[in-house]
Parts: structure tokens; C-alpha cells; sequence
């Protein structure tokens, strides 16, 4: 009886020093695949030196509300954690780009790890002019989203989708911001995506 005691503890406390060096499942939700962003290419190896991020794609949470709220200017592409600080790190500008025309149609796609009940999808884009290799800030974004998918609280499936459309008028290099709301948290999550028009 007390080695099967001794063994139900020994795995108890397995599973718990695997949570904590794990970060655990609640730390899995979600992150932008199409356009691709930062945390995508560093979690398929096309871009290295990114820290832990390259396991935890999905984990770019920070407090929601943006742009009145959420994480600090220059800390935005991490959410505001300092353990994902190098997605804010611009790299001279030279994060792979995905490549986009003005105007088009376009299907955004998130993978989601964690389902959470959603108040909405958003995407914010640069101004012209924009500095890419700057962190990004407030200031270096149109002031409104240029796409907004309501949600009114219900689930998205684990790959979500939505048709939208690009804004007219854009050149060059850009990065798109991604901010999913989670309805029932304080929190949203934060997705930056290199385009090139």
C-alpha cells in the first residue's frame, strides 16, 4: 500500500514539475497564421534567435482594450511580455514579409490552441511612412482597424477564418496588428504581421 501511495505522489509531483516547466495548457491559445506573423515564422524555424516564443507561439497575451489600453508602445508584437521581447525587436526591418496587393480580398487566419469566448478579431495597419525598423508604436497606426469581425461572445473553431478586405492606397512594406478579445478575461491576444503591398 505505501509504495503505491509513494508511486500516485511521485507521478502527482511529475505532473505538476511539467506544468511549471511547461508554462501548462492554460498558457495555449492563439496566433495569426495568415498574413504570417512573427511568432508563426518563429515557431517554424524560418526565423531564429526568438527566444521562447519559438514554443509558444500561441501565448502573445496582454492586457485587452487596445489601442486606449493593452501593452506599452514598443512592447505591442509581444503583448507587453518581457519574455517574448524579441518579436518587438524590428531586426533592421527585415522580418520575412507575406505578400499582399491593396484592395484585395483576403482570408485572415488564426490558429487557435485554446478556444476562448471572443468579443472580436481586429486589424490595424502602419501609416505610410512608417519606420520597419522602429518597434512598433500607437502612433505608427491608422487610428482605426481596417477590419473588425464581431464575435458577440461565442467560440471560434481551433482554425478560424474570416474574408476581408486589405486597405487601398498602400505601398511597400507594412505590419498588420492582430488583436484577438477574449469576452470573459481581462486579456486579448497580439499577432504582427509583416506585409509587403
Amino acid at each position: 500500500m505505501r509504495k503505491k501511495i509513494t508511486a500516485a505522489a511521485t507521478c502527482l509531483a511529475a505532473g505538476a514539475a511539467a506544468l511549471l516547466f511547461t508554462g501548462g495548457p492554460a498558457q495555449g491559445h492563439g496566433y495569426s497564421q495568415d498574413p504570417m506573423s512573427r511568432q508563426a515564422y518563429c515557431a517554424n524555424g524560418q526565423v531564429t534567435g526568438c527566444g521562447p516564443i519559438q514554443w509558444e507561439p500561441q501565448s502573445v497575451e496582454g492586457p485587452k482594450g487596445f489601442p486606449e489600453q493593452g501593452p506599452a508602445d514598443g512592447k505591442i508584437c509581444a503583448g507587453g511580455n518581457e519574455g517574448f521581447h524579441q518579436l518587438d525587436d524590428p531586426r533592421d526591418g527585415n522580418w520575412p514579409t507575406t505578400d499582399v496587393k491593396a484592395g484585395q480580398d483576403f482570408t485572415f487566419q488564426w490558429t487557435l490552441t485554446a478556444r476562448h469566448a471572443t468579443t472580436d478579431f481586429s486589424y490595424y495597419i502602419t501609416k505610410d511612412g512608417w519606420d520597419p525598423s522602429k518597434p512598433l508604436t500607437r502612433a505608427d497606426l491608422e487610428p482605426e482597424p481596417f477590419l473588425t469581425v464581431p464575435m458577440n461572445g461565442q467560440q471560434p473553431p481551433a482554425q478560424w477564418t474570416a474574408q476581408g478586405t486589405l486597405p487601398e492606397g498602400k505601398q511597400g512594406r507594412h505590419l498588420i496588428l492582430g488583436v484577438w478579445t477574449i469576452d470573459d478575461t481581462a486579456n486579448a491576444f497580439y499577432s504582427c504581421a509583416d506585409v509587403t503591398f
